[in-house]
C-alpha cells in the first residue's frame, strides 16, 4: 500500500502532534513531564517503521513524515533545551551545529540531484542515544535528579561524538551521490 491514510503514517502524525503539547509543558515549567512526554516520542520512533513493514503499508510519505518528526521532536527539545537552561551548551550547541551542517550538505546535495541518502545503523545508534541523554536532562531538571544528569552526560557524549562520525560518513556519501547524479545516462 502506497496510500497516506496509513497505521504507519497515523503514528508519525500523532507523535508530530504531540511536539506542541512537549512545548507547552516545557513554557509552564513542568520538565519532568515534558521529558516523560519526549521520551515516548522518542520511544515510539521504531514503531512507524515497524507497522509500515509488518502491514505492508510503506509509504513515501511515511518515508519522511518519520524523519520530520524526529528532527522536528529533537530540534525543538534542543532549542528550548538550551533556552530554560535544561540542557548544558556545549551539548546542545554541538547537536545544532551538526544539524546545520547536515542541512546545509542535504539542501546542496538536492539542489544538485540527490534525492536520498541511506540511513545508517550507526546514525540510529548516535540519535537512540542523544534521545536518551536530552530525556534525561529534562527529567533531571524536572525531578532534581544529579544523578541522572550525569546519566544523560555520560549517554550524550559518545552519542555525540557518533553523530559527528556519522555526519562525516553521511557528507562522503552525499558527495558519492551528487557525482553519481551528475554521470549523464548512457543513450539506449
Amino acid at each position: 500500500m502506497h496510500g497516506v491514510l496509513t497505521v504507519p503514517n497515523a503514528v508519525s502524525f500523532v507523535r508530530l502532534l504531540l511536539i506542541p503539547v512537549f512545548v507547552g509543558l516545557v513554557l509552564i515549567e513542568q520538565t519532568a513531564w515534558a521529558g516523560l512526554l519526549l521520551g515516548f516520542i522518542g520511544a515510539t520512533d521504531w514503531i512507524d517503521g515497524y507497522l509500515a513493514r509488518r502491514l505492508n503499508q510503506v509509504s513515501e510519505v511515511g518515508k519522511m513524515l518519520d524523519p520530520i518528526a524526529d528532527r522536528l521532536a529533537v530540534a525543538v527539545a534542543v532549542v528550548l533545551g538550551l533556552i530554560v537552561g535544561v540542557l548544558p551548551a556545549w551539548f546542545g550547541w554541538g547537536i545544532i551545529v551538526r544539524e546545520v551542517v547536515i542541512g546545509v550538505g542535504a539542501a546542496y546535495g538536492w539542489l544538485n540531484g540527490v534525492r536520498r541518502l541511506d540511513v545508517r545503523w550507526l546514525g540510529k545508534t548516535a540519535t537512540l542515544l542523544l534521545y536518551f541523554a536530552v530525556t534525561g536532562f529534562f527529567l533531571a531538571d524536572g525531578f532534581d535528579l544529579r544523578w541522572m544528569w550525569w546519566a544523560s552526560v555520560a549517554v550524550g557524549i559518545p552519542g555525540l561524538v557518533l553523530y559527528y562520525v556519522v555526519a562525516f560518513a553521511y557528507l562522503g556519501d552525499l558527495r558519492t551521490a551528487i557525482a553519481e547524479a551528475k554521470v549523464p545516462e548512457p543513450d539506449q
